[in-house]
C-alpha cells in the first residue's frame, strides 16, 4: 500500500520546533503557541482580519501539534520529510526492487553495490519504512520500490 503524504507543510516550522526536540519540547512549544492564538484568550480591541488571521494560526498550531504530538504520525512525517530532502538534493541513480538486492543473513539487510563501490543498505527492520537509500560512500540515492 502507497503511503499518502500527510502534508507538504513544515509542522516543526509552525511550532517554533525542530526534529531533534523531545515530546515533551514539542508539548511545551505547542501549549505556549496554543495559549497564545486560541480564540477564546483574545483582547477584544483586535481589528476583525487578525482575528481571522489569529484563528488561521491557531488551527495550524493544532493541525501540527496533531502531527508531532503522535508517535506513529511524526514518524511518518519525519520520514516523508527526509525522503522529500533526498530526492530534492541527491541524485537518484536507479530504481530497484528490493527482492533484486542482495539479502545478508546474518546481518539481517539487504545490500546493493553503488558502483562507485560503496554499498546500499536496507535493514530488515527498515523495508516497511523506508523508499530511499543513499550510498554509504557517495551521493547516489536508489528508490526501492514495492
Amino acid at each position: 500500500m502507497a503511503c499518502e503524504r500527510i502534508t507538504q507543510k513544515d509542522w516543526y516550522k509552525i511550532l517554533g520546533a525542530k526534529p531533534s526536540d523531545s515530546p515533551a519540547e514539542l508539548k511545551r512549544k505547542y501549549q505556549k503557541l496554543a495559549l497564545l492564538y486560541h480564540p477564546d484568550k483574545q483582547k477584544e480591541d483586535v481589528p476583525a482580519g487578525e482575528v481571522e488571521e489569529r484563528v488561521q494560526r491557531f488551527i495550524e498550531i493544532d493541525q501540527a501539534w496533531k502531527i508531532l504530538g503522535n508517535e506513529e504520525t511524526k514518524k511518518e512525517y519525519d520520514l516523508q520529510q527526509r525522503e522529500d530532502h533526498l530526492t530534492n538534493e541527491w541524485p537518484l541513480h536507479a530504481q530497484i526492487y528490493l527482492e533484486d538486492m542482495s539479502w545478508n543473513e546474518d546481518e539481517q539487510c539487504y545490500t546493493l553495490s553503488c558502483r562507485c563501490g560503496g554499498n546500499y543498505t536496507v535493514f530488515k527492520s527498515e523495508t516497511k519504512d523506508i523508499s530511499l537509500v543513499c550510498c554509504d560512500t557517495c551521493s547516489l540515492v536508489v528508490e526501492i520500490l514495492q
